[in-house]
């Protein structure tokens, strides 16, 4: 079981930054890989990064590549999403979860099996 506590969102002008926390309970935390998704109003959940468990290999959304780095901190059980040149398009509740290392589809939600209960971020134009 993993409990996870997202972070760090807020209110932030285009162009700006704003840097993601997900703290994760539990002494398993490296077992598992772990991904950021996100929600817009009227949307779908949809993906924006992951990481493996060791953190030396990512995956990131078209859509956000070369403007968001995901990392992790397995001794501190934490894993981080940095957003630059935020655009008002990224605006969204986003999530972080926790998912087996195995399942193949990174990208897909129902790859993970633990979720926060998400942080909102708002991108102004």
């Amino acid at each position: 079981q993993v409990q996870l506590v997202e972070s760090g969102g807020g209110l932030v002008q285009a162009g700006g930054s704003l840097r993601l926390s997900c703290a994760a309970s539990g002494r398993t935390f490296s077992s598992y890989r772990m991904g950021w998704f996100r929600q817009a109003p009227g949307k779908e959940r949809e993906f924006v990064a992951a990481i493996s468990r060791s953190g030396e290999v990512t995956y990131y959304a078209d859509s956000v590549k070369g403007r968001f780095t995901i990392s992790r901190d397995n001794a501190k059980n934490t894993v981080f999403l940095q957003m630059n040149s935020l655009k008002p398009d990224d605006t969204a509740v986003y999530y972080c979860a926790a998912g087996p290392y195995y399942r193949p589809t990174y990208y897909y939600h129902t790859s993970y099996d633990y979720w926060g209960q998400g942080t909102q971020v708002t991108v102004s134009s």
